[in-house]
């Protein structure tokens, strides 16, 4: 008993011991934070004091003033159209330095991209994307409304024969008119420009010179997984050797032919595929005045590339 009783007491002995090292190690890590939060907010504090002093006398106190507003007098109102300018300038710097979009502008261009579906011989339903460029013009992907080469015999006979787009609730017809000189998916010429009549929908402006610099935002919509136009934002990676942009944003089943964006809200390029498995690691076409060429104003620039990687279109 003796022996248990000293084993027992050594025990509890070590445990208060260590439980003691264990605060006192705490106490201090904690003295040692809030000393560390204490010299970063004195640190804040003197730099707010200093840029205020700048507008004031060094030797007058900092003045305070209610947050009440006042309507511009005439005399003011020169004064308030410069606050106004100023204020407008620095929404504009914040948006280009940090890569925001208004979310008005995101629901404006939402607008502008509508569900895809083309049906073909073999009965399967294909669903992807199409941007809306006026006068009854959309942009989509080539494989979307073209059945293109594939390996399977049973596939090689396969052919598109209808195109429709949903317009309010309701499929309606589109035509081919245009397309690029693709023979399989994810390729430099894999765009088409298809037409319906004259729709209610807001026209896209494009931007055929973006320079997709290395990490500029960017912001993709598309018809993820046919669930609808679906927002998704990523970062410009690099050009590839076949004229594609390779980009941080989802490309999910359904994207292809959708739109993106820069930070002005034109659009740049269009999904056109994925590496294979990867969602997050998509491609993108970049818009060339060649796709808009059956459309006025427009001439044809350079020619397409070959390559090829996964879709991002469902079939």
């Amino acid at each position: 008993m003796s022996r248990r009783l000293i084993f027992t007491t050594s025990v509890l002995a070590t445990a208060i011991v260590f439980f003691m090292l264990g605060a006192i190690h705490t106490r201090r890590r904690d003295a040692a934070n809030r000393a560390s939060y204490d010299a970063k907010l004195d640190a804040i504090r003197s730099e707010v004091r200093s840029e205020l002093g700048k507008s004031a006398h060094a030797d007058e106190a900092v003045a305070t003033a209610g947050t009440t507003g006042r309507a511009p007098s005439k005399s003011a109102a020169a004064a308030d159209a410069n606050r106004q300018r100023m204020v407008a300038e620095i929404k504009d710097q914040l948006q280009t330095e940090m890569g925001l979009l208004p979310v008005h502008l995101l629901r404006d261009r939402r607008s502008s991209f509508v569900e895809l579906y083309s049906y073909d011989n073999l009965g399967k339903t294909n669903y992807g994307t199409a941007g809306y460029l006026g006068g009854g013009y959309f942009i989509t992907v080539k494989h979307a409304v073209v059945a293109l080469h594939d390996e399977d015999e049973r596939q090689s006979a396969r052919k598109i024969q209808s195109v429709k787009v949903v317009y309010r609730g309701k499929e309606i017809p589109a035509k081919v008119i245009d397309t690029g000189d693709a023979d399989v998916e994810v390729h430099n010429g894999d765009w088409a420009i298809i037409k319906t009549r004259d729709l209610d929908l807001p026209a896209l402006r494009v931007d055929a010179a973006f320079a997709y610099d290395f990490a500029d935002p960017i912001f993709r919509l598309g018809n993820d997984y046919s669930k609808g136009i679906i927002l998704s934002t990523g970062y410009v990676g690099q050009r590839t050797s076949n004229g594609l942009v390779t980009c941080l944003t989802d490309g999910h089943p359904g994207v292809s032919g959708g739109g993106v964006l820069d930070q002005r809200g034109d659009l740049v390029g269009i999904p056109i595929g994925r590496m294979q498995g990867d969602y997050r690691f998509s491609f993108i076409l970049p818009i060339r005045a060649e796709m808009l060429r059956k459309l006025p104003s427009y001439e044809q620039s350079e020619p397409a590339v070959h390559t090829a990687v996964a879709a991002t279109d469902q079939h």
